[in-house]
């Protein structure tokens, strides 16, 4: 293809080639057909970049900086994402698979982010010390952590930086942002919108490629103070591993299975919309997915007919179509791992109400939207995250039994309830393990609101005003105010 796109890394405000020459091509999940290609960095491009983010911190181009200014700049950089957001989300779609419809609208929120962190820019304030000594001026402030390594995956990528970068950048850090390998361009796009805003160069740099050449140098880098990573859970023991050589400081947001609570006095027409957008929102490709539905066994059968009513007409196909409600999953490992995952279900008794196959719609990513329904919560579609189309539902008795069976889970990131008790519903979500819970609605987020999970979820949060305190360090600054000369260390009183 003579026109296709090609991607060169962003490092230091420059453009480049990758230092050893190694490209990459990505596939349009829509066709299954290259569509672009794009540069690697090489172990040597992470330590030029790595280099110019340490270097810039004491540049007084960003280190003499007022807060307010930081703070214009997100500001900057958020209208430049809304402005581009139809563009952006077309190109993520593109590489990614997403619905146009999702990603256009969630780029143009994620400018929002910025805003607020734009606005969070100069509310960072200090203390003076009620301190229990006599003639002492003790105060603190706040200094930025320094070089944050922000490793985000290729689904709702603008997002998932955003929650990285806006907070970095408002603290006064600089930021690596590692985009993953599959389905890079949207990140790669974006750096050009940080060029735009005015950033001094080094303050962000935007780079990709495999494991052994930019991700471990990088996770790994004796220059970089803290790890921002989103992932899966087998990916972060080794991001953990890697921050022993730098003791950078480390947040995690990692994978779930999240659990959709439907009380038999829940309105089941919420509670079948909760879990069709639990499940097939995305095409299921979301960590918050509400993969594990439990539902009360006197409104069971009524609640499978509710959503199997709802999706008989879901249409699978191009996610650049207005009318599509199901695209394409991003890889080929994904429609395997969910065709296995519903062989196993099977093999142990479960039942598949509807779907159970991957769809013809124009390449082999595509899977039907699927319903499973389990007697036992061994199944193994209610123990593997699959990251598609799959809904599996779970029948209960009693209030204590949903509440086991929700925090029997590796997992604590999302979880749902669905019930018009308010008694109940405070009750149970109080007792539930996981990160978020979200009562009668479902994947809801707001920069105001953090997020971030329990168990092998990760820990850390991101959004809200918390998030920011992560890439801080607390300075504290004692100065004698008296007028004699100090006390000889070796007489004490």
């Amino acid at each position: 293809m003579p026109d296709m796109p090609h991607y060169q890394l962003f490092i230091a405000g420059h453009w480049q080639a990758g230092s050893d020459g190694q490209t990459m091509e990505t596939v349009n999940p829509a066709n299954g057909q290259v569509w672009a290609s794009f540069d690697c960095a090489s172990p040597a491009d992470v330590d030029t970049a790595v280099a110019a983010a340490k270097a810039v911190l004491d540049d007084p181009a960003w280190r003499d900086m007022t807060q307010t200014a930081r703070g214009k700049l997100l500001f900057r950089l958020a209208d430049l994402v809304a402005e581009n957001a139809e563009a952006l989300g077309r190109i993520e779609t593109t590489d990614s698979g997403k619905l146009a419809k999702e990603t256009m609208a969630q780029t143009g929120y994620v400018a929002d982010y910025y805003r607020y962190y734009a606005g969070l820019a100069d509310k960072i304030e200090g203390a003076v010390l009620p301190i229990d000594k006599p003639d002492m001026h003790v105060f603190t402030h706040a200094v930025p952590i320094g070089v944050v390594a922000a490793i985000v995956p290729w689904n709702a990528q603008m997002f998932l930086a955003a929650t990285k970068v806006a907070p970095a950048l408002a603290a006064g850090c600089t930021v690596v942002l590692k985009a993953s390998e599959i389905a890079p361009a949207p990140m790669i796009e974006f750096a050009k919108l940080i060029e735009a805003a005015g950033f001094p160069k080094g303050v962000v740099s935007i780079i990709t490629g495999d494991a052994p050449n930019c991700a471990i140098p990088l996770t790994r880098h004796r220059d970089v103070d803290r790890i921002a990573f989103t992932g899966g859970p087998e990916t972060a023991r080794h991001v953990v591993r890697n921050s022993a050589e730098n003791f950078a400081v480390t947040t995690l947001e990692l994978g779930g299975k999240s659990p959709i609570i439907v009380f038999d006095d829940a309105n089941l027409d919420s509670a079948a919309n909760g879990l069709i957008a639990g499940n097939f929102g995305a095409s299921g490709q979301s960590c918050v997915a509400g993969t594990r539905g439990l539902v009360h066994r006197p409104v069971y059968d009524a609640l499978i007919q509710r959503i199997t009513e709802k999706c008989a007409d879901l249409v699978v196909g191009d996610p650049h179509d207005p009318e599509t409600h199901l695209g394409p999953l991003c890889t080929i490992a994904q429609v395997e791992t969910i065709r296995e995952t519903l062989a196993a279900a099977t093999a142990q008794g479960a039942k598949i109400a509807f779907g159970g196959q991957p769809a013809d719609a124009g390449s082999d990513h595509y899977f039907q939207p699927t319903l499973v329904l389990c007697d036992s919560p061994q199944t193994r579609t209610l123990e593997v995250e699959m990251f598609g189309p799959v809904m599996s539902l779970l029948p209960f008795d009693t209030e204590e039994e949903a509440i086991a069976l929700a925090n029997d889970s590796d997992f604590g990131l999302g979880s749902g309830v669905f019930t018009e008790n308010v008694a109940r519903a405070h009750r149970v979500s109080k007792r539930i393990r996981s990160g978020i819970t979200w009562v009668n609605t479902y994947r809801a987020i707001s920069p105001i609101a953090p997020f971030g999970g329990f168990n092998q979820s990760g820990y850390g949060r991101e959004a809200g005003k918390e998030a920011i305190m992560d890439y801080i360090r607390t300075k504290t600054t004692w100065i004698n105010t008296s007028d004699q000369p100090m006390a000889n260390p070796f007489v004490m009183r």
